[in-house]
């Protein structure tokens, strides 16, 4: 019956991303669905509310940070911060270059920002327009792109998915970052290597497009309004509070936008809610966006499916799935069976959020070592979710750039990763002794 449930489940998700709906729709079916299903097995309304707030109860703390991020992502478009570092940041390219800086510069700013879905409508669609303008071929500058944002989404401090992590697991997450980093090194390397290899193949010689030109009409782009993301990187490596980290950058942007960019006091409320908008078209396409109301969506899912987990901790919906990852896990590797089920949780989930928690649920007892464990997490169910091409966690950054589906082919550090560790995972139980 377990199997039906999750079934029509899946259903819902395909219909939703079949007719380009929104995904919450699908997943406040599938909670009705869950609450059905517990009902059916003798559970009470009342308990099954317990459940899905004791799920909720998880990530509470996260659902403020996402306020934060709202409000900081806008107000860093608005000081000129995120222009100001694009059009610096551009003036390195050259042509043979093209898609190791593609890569490099989407890390970046994903790692500044913290969202993978940001940074390709900033980062992605400046960098899909310059391929266009030197001849690089959609699939190529799409798998560069798609690598670059979700990098920084796995491993910055004020990535969503990492604080999701941290706090399914209980793990500090500067801790996390230092051990994400850790077993990025090869695979970020091999995937330098091969896109500088691939751009030197496939190189044509044409005109970088001038950025500074176009955001210069409505920003100032002096290195002062670079000021709220130096606060925060400076915060992160001091291993400050995240929250705390993001409201002193916060602080530090709002008089960058008074009296540097000259923002009217009264705009300020509205920018902070709505997101940033500009009246110049070309602007708009590569900038618009942050603000409150744009985490909304995000918070509703991580709400929707941490009720999803204490249903299923509570009902036993997962009890005959989790049997079988523990005796996969047995039989290879914890981390293999990790990668086994994000690849499945991801193909039926649709979506990042989801497959994370899916993946927690299942593969939790595998491994003991929390922070370990943590580390798992990142190397798998986030890397692999933007991999499934129906997912939105893929289609989304996609579109953004007009880059076509199969663009997930090219995206190597999301494949790199997983494999890497998935092989040094099986040499450390090799060497270990019975």
């Amino acid at each position: 019956m377990e199997y039906v449930v999750l079934g029509i489940f899946s259903l819902f998700l395909f219909i939703c991303l079949f007719f380009d709906i929104t995904i919450l729709y699908a997943l406040l079916g599938g909670l009705l669905l869950f609450t059905l299903h517990g009902i059916r097995q003798g559970f009470s309304l009342r308990e099954i509310v317990r459940f899905a707030y004791s799920g909720i109860r998880t990530v509470r703390h996260i659902l403020l940070t996402f306020i934060l991020i709202g409000i900081m992502t806008a107000l860093w478009r608005e000081a000129g911060t995120i222009p100001t570092i694009v059009c610096h940041s551009t003036s390195w390219i050259s042509p043979p270059a093209f898609l190791l800086m593609t890569f490099l510069l989407n890390c970046l700013i994903s790692v500044l920002t913290g969202t993978a879905f940001g940074t390709a409508a900033t980062m992605g669609v400046i960098c899909a327009a310059m391929g266009a303008s030197l001849g690089v071929s959609p699939f190529l500058t799409g798998g560069a792109i798609l690598s670059g944002v979700y990098f920084g989404d796995r491993c910055s401090p004020i990535s969503t998915s990492a604080l999701l992590v941290s706090a399914l697991t209980g793990t500090n997450i500067y801790t996390n970052i230092k051990g994400m980093i850790r077993s990025a090194v090869v695979p970020f390397a091999m995937t330098c290597a091969v896109y500088a290899a691939v751009g030197y193949i496939t190189t044509v010689h044409s005109d970088i497009p001038n950025l500074s030109a176009v955001f210069a009409t409505d920003f100032d782009l002096s290195w002062l309004t670079v000021l709220p993301a130096v606060v925060l990187l400076a915060l992160a490596l001091l291993r400050v509070n995240v929250k705390l980290a993001m409201t002193a950058s916060i602080s530090a942007a709002i008089p960058i936008c008074l009296f540097v960019q000259h923002t009217p006091m009264n705009a300020l409320p509205s920018l902070i809610v709505w997101g940033y908008t500009s009246q110049d078209p070309e602007i708009a396409s590569m900038l618009s966006g942050g603000g409150i109301v744009s985490m909304l969506t995000v918070a509703a899912i991580v709400c929707i499916s941490s009720a999803y987990s204490g249903i299923f901790r509570q009902t036993g919906l997962l009890t005959g799935i989790k049997t079988a990852v523990s005796r996969l896990a047995y039989r290879t590797t914890p981390f293999a069976s990790a990668l086994v089920t994000s690849v499945m949780t991801g193909m039926i989930a649709c979506n990042q959020t989801l497959t994370i928690m899916l993946t927690d649920q299942l593969c939790r007892d595998t491994d003991r070592d929390s922070s370990r464990f943590a580390i798992t997490l990142e190397d798998t169910a986030v890397v692999i979710a933007p991999l499934v091409p129906w997912s939105i966690a893929a289609a989304v950054p996609l579109t953004s750039v007009g880059a076509p589906p199969d663009s997930v082919l090219f995206a190597c550090f999301l494949y790199l990763l997983p494999i890497w560790q998935c092989i040094t995972a099986s040499r450390t139980r090799s060497h270990t002794p019975s």
